[in-house]
């Protein structure tokens, strides 16, 4: 996100184009960001229903990047990369799965909160959390990386050009 704003600016855009853009429904994405994140937090992920309500919150994402896609270029890559988060939690019995390397108390549970480890029982490992970029000490997947690529553009457009007035 950082690259993208930067680029724009690079380019001659303001920060000022990005407090001008206007959404449909902003208070949904506001929500739906907060309890994903809430979601994965201590306590509240040690809760069952807590990954149920995480799915919920992606699927919420997913629907309201796709109802922006002609309004906001890039933004289907957030779609893309959400729904693809979404497919493989969805194929591993709501949880997403990480690579053993790198799921650390997991590997002694099996599984914490939304996420379980990658094995022979788990589906769609591809998808799962296994791409390690370094300094960061986080796990991804590719649909993170589809996600943070599709925000970059996203910032990147509305802070070098002026932006679409979404009603």
């Amino acid at each position: 996100m950082v690259a993208g704003i930067a680029f724009g600016l690079v380019l001659g855009g303001r920060l000022g184009n990005l407090a001008r853009l206007r959404f449909r429904w902003p208070w949904l994405i506001l929500i739906a960001v907060v309890v994903r994140l809430l979601a994965v937090l201590p306590p509240l992920n040690r809760f069952e229903a807590a990954r149920f309500v995480y799915a919920a919150a992606l699927a919420a994402i997913v629907v309201w990047t796709l109802w922006h896609i002609d309004r906001l270029p890039g933004i289907w890559l957030v779609s893309a990369g959400a729904a693809l988060n979404l497919l493989v939690i969805l194929a591993n019995g709501v949880r997403m799965p990480v690579a053993p390397e790198f799921a650390a108390s997991l590997v002694r549970h099996g599984q914490i909160g939304q996420y379980t480890v990658i094995g022979p029982g788990t589906n769609l490992n591809a998808l799962a959390d296994w791409i390690k970029l370094y300094p960061s000490p986080e796990v991804y997947s590719v649909g993170d990386i589809l996600v943070a690529l599709g925000l970059a553009i996203v910032l990147f457009v509305s802070t070098a050009t002026p932006p679409r007035i979404v009603i």
